[in-house]
């Protein structure tokens, strides 16, 4: 046994132990516009829509990260807006034993993929509250999303991409 406490102060070949905590989940920021009703429920409803996201990230302390994904919602029927709904969920998560190319995705990827079914629930309840037909956001690739994000960098840095 005293064989076995020794060897876990020690890394050898092993990497050091990965550890992964949601500390806290939060709403951030949030907010709703209906700039034009009450004229727009009047109206045919012929909706275009229009989503962004982005995601952030800051170290708050050693291995503690607080993340947020922003999700607007941008709907129009015909010339006029119809809402305009912005949600910030945020998150606090423990990262350590990461290396810096697995931190930067955990912190680009996994934690936004983490805190969109609670951006989804929000923006859905906003609309409905707003009283217009409910919506759901789409399902999103946020690997896909942080791949792109680090072939811009790149492409800006002049550096090829490359995996380590």
């Amino acid at each position: 046994m005293a064989e076995n406490q020794e060897n876990q102060g020690q890394t050898g070949d092993q990497p050091p132990q990965q550890i992964f905590q949601v500390q806290k989940l939060y709403l951030k920021d949030v907010s709703f516009e209906s700039p034009n009703a009450p004229e727009v429920f009047r109206e045919d409803w012929k909706p275009e829509t229009n989503v962004q996201i982005s995601t952030e990230a800051v170290q708050l302390a050693e291995g503690v990260h607080e993340v947020v994904l922003g999700v607007t919602v941008t709907t129009k029927s015909g010339d006029a807006t119809a809402y305009l709904v912005e949600v910030k969920q945020a998150g606090v998560f423990t990262l350590q034993g990461f290396e810096p190319q697995q931190l930067g995705h955990m912190l680009g990827s996994y934690c936004p993929n983490f805190l969109y079914p609670f951006v989804r629930e929000a923006v859905a309840d906003l609309i409905v509250k707003g009283g217009f037909p409910g919506f759901l956001l789409a399902p999103v690739n946020f690997d896909a999303l942080y791949a792109q994000h680090l072939q811009e960098q790149a492409s800006q840095s002049g550096e090829p991409q490359t995996e380590h």
